[in-house]
């Protein structure tokens, strides 16, 4: 029993060892909102894109462009956006009137803090400006997608590259929010958890194969669509 309250109190006690642990409202709500977005939502919605495009069930070649995975991803990455920006606009409203110790960690909180949100917006920005689709289902053959132009590659390797990279910022920012806000040391513990458990997922779904290419997904693998005669963009991807 004496263990267990011993735990429980390290659990409870904030990250400095202080007695108590004392967050204004909109720091509480910032850091929610921040948490959901970039530790669940975004990092979720890219797991999808990556591994789901053709699902165990999905019955591919036979079937193809199974758009779950697509609809999935969009709203997980709008959605996670849209949080970002109530989190974001919470601290631009009052962080400012408060007197933060001097320290690297505040700094680094901060400069990648507005990183990881200039990639989100250049994300969505990227995906309005992608391209035409193309193709044997779409109104017209002729596509951005279809015929993989350079403005398709260039969106493939921008829109993977940062979204990853974005990602990977987030759990630094993350860390580092923990400690200016000195948060208790469950809420580091748990987040260790989860994000332990993301990246066992990735690397067993890679591990099985199920990155697989959009291009693929889409339209099948025949030879005669343009896109099949190039390589497909990223690391690890499977046709």
């Amino acid at each position: 029993m004496a263990v267990l309250e011993s735990v429980l109190h390290w659990l409870l006690t904030p990250l400095s060892g202080a007695a108590v642990h004392v967050i204004e409202p909109w720091a509480f709500w910032h850091a929610r909102l921040m948490v959901l977005a970039w530790a669940v939502l975004l990092p979720l919605g890219a797991l999808v894109a990556r591994f789901y495009k053709i699902r165990p069930t999905s019955q591919w070649p036979e079937r193809l462009d199974d758009k779950l995975w697509w609809h999935t991803h969009r709203t997980a990455q709008y959605g996670g956006t849209l949080l970002m920006l109530a989190g974001l606009l919470l601290a631009w409203l009052y962080a400012a009137d408060v007197d933060h110790p001097a320290g690297s960690t505040v700094w680094w909180h901060h400069l990648l803090g507005w990183s990881v949100v200039l990639m989100a917006l250049s994300q969505v920005l990227g995906g309005w400006f992608r391209g035409s689709k193309g193709g044997p289902t779409d109104r017209q053959l002729r596509g951005d997608h279809y015929d993989m132009t350079l403005r398709r590659r260039a969106f493939e390797v921008l829109h993977k590259g940062i979204g990853w990279l974005s990602v990977g910022l987030s759990v630094v920012v993350i860390a580092t929010g923990l400690v200016v806000s000195d948060a208790p040391r469950w809420m580091g513990v748990a987040l260790v958890a989860w994000y332990l458990l993301l990246t066992f997922s990735f690397i067993r779904l890679q591990h099985q194969g199920r990155c697989r290419d959009t291009y693929h997904a889409i339209w099948g693998p025949d030879a005669a669509h343009p896109g099949n005669a190039l390589r497909p963009t990223g690391w690890g991807i499977r046709r």
